[in-house]
């Protein structure tokens, strides 16, 4: 096990309320945890996303924190948050990193694993 490490598990969740289908918008949400498990205390400082489509349509988001916040996690500490994507089409998925710095100056990157987006019971 690294001193640097984040460990980060995902939710997902089809929003029929926000989502149009007839205009090719069909809308998520994911709630993410993100867990120190190194042994350092360390600070998530920005995010990198790139969300594919059943099209193979990819946007690229960046940026500072998540949904506002850039938080410093001492080991064990764990940071929940909700956020949302727009698809064009009824399944998709997401992939990531975050960019953290260790109290001691560290960097590092954790991989946020590939996610499945897709609607119940659309999967055959």
């Amino acid at each position: 096990m690294s001193a640097y490490d984040f460990t980060v598990t995902v939710r997902t969740q089809h929003l029929p309320e926000q989502s149009n289908p007839e205009r090719d918008n069909y809308v998520f949400s994911y709630t993410i945890t993100i867990r120190n498990t190194g042994s350092v205390p360390a600070q998530l400082i920005s995010r990198h996303w790139v969300i594919t489509d059943a099209n193979n349509r990819v946007q690229e988001v960046k940026g500072l924190g998540v949904v506002g916040h850039q938080p410093l996690l001492k080991p064990g500490e764990q940071f929940e948050y909700t956020s949302g994507t727009q698809l064009a089409t009824p399944q998709g998925s997401m992939r990531g990193e975050y960019f953290c710095v260790a109290e001691d100056a560290h960097r590092f990157e954790v991989t946020i694993p590939e996610f499945v987006l897709s609607l119940p019971r659309s999967l055959h």
